[in-house]
């Protein structure tokens, strides 16, 4: 006599036979029998219950950005999916394997717009708009073989969110148990010889090539470091390749120096990177420019063509690249890339008082230990200010740019790494976005430091409104809590640091207490210099 199970049992065997060992959430009433599900699952999953929606999917965000492994939440359907909407669209934008599970009204209600609880008037559709995949679970039968389409699909070629629902009705619907298919990944493209060799053709044309590496190289930084030892070429990157090359390695430039050597640049490569930096905010291409672009996405080589396109994973096609160039000989020019870096850094240490605090967390920060940024002024600047010495150290929400993803990232980061040192940077106006999550951390024992540097505003709109618009300012001044006591009323160990020195002495002890931690910088109003000019230069003279 076979055994029975039901919708939310076989997608838990789902999750645990493809090695998702976390879910965040929040339970609620359709997605009772799945909820239930995961309590069956006893130590295999860890369920990580959230104040907001939006946390659980930030959470997920933050594991899965981390460690390129798949994060996964579950909502509610209807304003719980709408509520984690920010997270998703940031995963998109970021190429993050984020799952959400979530339901639906009853089956046979759907697209009927009878004002069920929790009804949207086409929730897959919505959902299909913000992530790479979703499908939906009709029966039982079905869900095993479409829990690993989704993550089939989600681990694929430029990796990105999925989700999944089930009607109410569907979750605990029995029927007999079966083997639960596993997740099929498409095979890497074949590297093509052919454009191998017209890229190593241009390279060996080149007098002063360039690299650039985004998140998609995540896994090619030893690939990547060979070709740009091989070539003597300078590495650069912008938010989500930082570290794959360390910022200490000698070929690697910060992208505001890399501005600067790019003036006599002939050769660009691009390896996993939307080359944001060159054509969306430098918008200046030297005479004669050629590029060349290995992406596993061959959309890109349309959405921006190169001379060269290389369609390949980044490992493969940038170890191919340095095998047809294997000989190739340069002398050496890290003393060249040295001063460039010196020189940038004597520029951008009058963006202050942000470089000086953002200098005291780095020396706090264990090597190996992760930042996450967030869309403020030390976010900003971090970026190219902050050193990061390994992919996926320095975790960033994409070109959403979306206020308020940092701390309850954080949270996620820390889940996935509980023994490395996890610090998140916000400002006053972001951390308020998932406060709530404090109790999460409290709660759940994730040993966040938080660092919220408090200048009562908003503080980028503030500067724009004072400066372009003659200084009519529309909601961008705060009225904040005192952050210590606030923090302090959670549980959390909580802290006040009035100076990079005092700063980077209290992060010391904050990690060393293997706790939450709080830590309010206070910042005076409009003080803080603005990072822009080094973010989108002015164009290079002809």
């Amino acid at each position: 006599m076979s055994t029975k199970e039901t919708t939310g049992q076989a997608i838990t065997r789902s999750l645990v036979a493809h090695g998702i060992d976390t879910v965040f959430g929040i339970p609620g009433a359709h997605m009772y029998d799945f909820n239930d599900a995961l309590y069956d699952a006893g130590d295999k999953i860890r369920f990580i219950h959230t104040r907001h929606e939006q946390g659980a999917a930030y959470m997920a965000y933050g594991y899965a950005k981390s460690t390129g492994r798949i994060g996964a939440f579950t909502v509610v359907p209807g304003p719980g999916v709408l509520n984690s909407g920010a997270a998703l669209c940031t995963a998109y934008g970021a190429n993050a394997p984020v799952l959400c599970i979530t339901g639906n009204i009853i089956s046979h209600l759907i697209g009927r717009g009878r004002g069920q609880l929790h009804e949207l008037p086409d929730q897959l559709a919505t959902l299909r708009g913000i992530t790479k995949t979703a499908e939906r679970i009709n029966h039982q039968s079905e869900a095993g073989p479409v829990m690993a389409g989704v993550i089939g699909k989600m681990l694929s070629g430029r990796q990105g969110p999925g989700a999944i629902e089930a009607p109410w009705d569907v979750f605990g619907q029995s029927g007999p148990e079966t083997d639960i298919p596993g997740a099929t990944r498409a095979p890497h493209p074949t590297v093509n010889p052919d454009q191998i060799a017209a890229a190593a053709a241009l390279i060996s044309g080149a007098s002063n090539p360039m690299i650039m590496v985004g998140g998609g190289a995540a896994d090619a930084g030893a690939e990547i470091t060979e070709l740009a030892e091989l070539l003597q070429a300078p590495v650069t990157s912008h938010r989500s390749g930082k570290g794959i090359v360390a910022d200490d390695h000698p070929n690697y430039l910060n992208f505001v120096a890399a501005y600067e050597y790019w003036k006599k640049v002939d050769v660009l490569i691009g390896i996993g990177s939307r080359l944001e930096l060159q054509f969306m905010r430098w918008k200046w291409l030297p005479k004669a420019l050629k590029f060349i672009r290995i992406d596993i996405d061959p959309t890109e080589m349309v959405r921006l063509k190169p001379d060269v396109g290389i369609v390949s994973d980044a490992r493969d096609g940038t170890q191919a690249l340095a095998d047809a160039l294997a000989g190739f000989s340069r002398e050496d020019r890290t003393r060249e890339f040295a001063e460039f870096n010196e020189e940038a850094r004597s520029r951008f240490s009058a963006v202050q008082p942000q470089l000086a605090y953002l200098d005291a967390i780095r020396e706090a920060l264990p090597r190996d230990g992760f930042f996450v940024e967030e869309v403020s002024q030390m976010g900003f600047t971090a970026r190219f200010a902050f050193p990061v010495y390994g992919p996926r150290r320095y975790v960033t929400c994409g070109y959403q740019d979306n206020l308020g993803f940092g701390f309850n990232t954080a949270l996620g980061v820390k889940v996935a790494h509980p023994d490395k040192a996890v610090i998140s940077v916000s400002g006053d106006g972001g951390f308020m976005f998932g406060v709530q999550e404090l109790a999460t951390a409290v709660q759940h024992k994730i040993a966040v430091v938080a660092i919220v540097f408090n200048n009562s505003a908003y503080g980028n709109v503030l500067r724009d409104q004072k400066q372009t618009y003659k200084g009519r300012t529309l909601g961008s001044d705060l009225t904040n809590p005192d952050f210590v006591a606030l923090g302090e009323s959670f549980g959390i160990r909580s802290f006040k640091a009035t100076s990079p020195g005092e700063l980077r002495d209290i992060v010391k002890k904050a990690l060393s207490l293997d706790e939450p931690v709080l830590i309010e910088v206070p910042v005076e109003k409009g003080s803080e210099a603005s990072p822009w000019p080094f973010i989108h230069p002015a164009p290079h003279a002809e």
